[in-house]
């Protein structure tokens, strides 16, 4: 029998860290953690993004974290700590599980980024390409 989205969010809690928001404010500084947004453009120009987050939709993520890829982004080759995050918690969730399996030391954020913005934590808007 297939597995449903369920099974691989419990798969993916078993190996993966979730962190609280609580702390990811206080760390937003850390020059060790680098926070990843890895929602569609259209949900971070709606709703904002938490500031200093790397933007790294969902869909590309495997091609810009492989170095062998021509898509390959240098910003997952930093050995840092990568804390990712969507709306609620579900797809960054998947997406560190995914991450880590690649060599990353990555966590997902509890509540993700609807949580972080009803806490009243701060918020910055999508910067705009130019």
């Amino acid at each position: 029998m297939a597995k449903g989205y369920k099974d691989m969010l419990a798969e993916a809690e078993a190996v993966v860290t979730s962190v609280e928001g609580d702390e990811m404010a206080a760390r937003l500084q850390d020059p060790e953690i680098v926070m990843v947004d890895i929602r569609d453009p259209r949900e971070l120009e709606r709703e904002g993004m938490i500031p200093g987050a790397f933007h790294a939709p969902r869909g590309m993520l495997e091609f810009w974290i492989d170095p062998d890829s021509p898509y390959h982004k240098p910003r997952f080759a930093e050995g840092k700590t990568y804390v990712f995050y969507c709306a609620s918690g579900w797809r960054s969730l998947l997406a560190a599980r995914v991450a880590q399996e690649m060599g990353l030391q990555a966590r997902s954020l509890r509540g993700g980024f609807g949580g972080w913005k009803t806490a009243g934590r701060p918020v910055a808007e999508m910067p705009r390409r130019g």
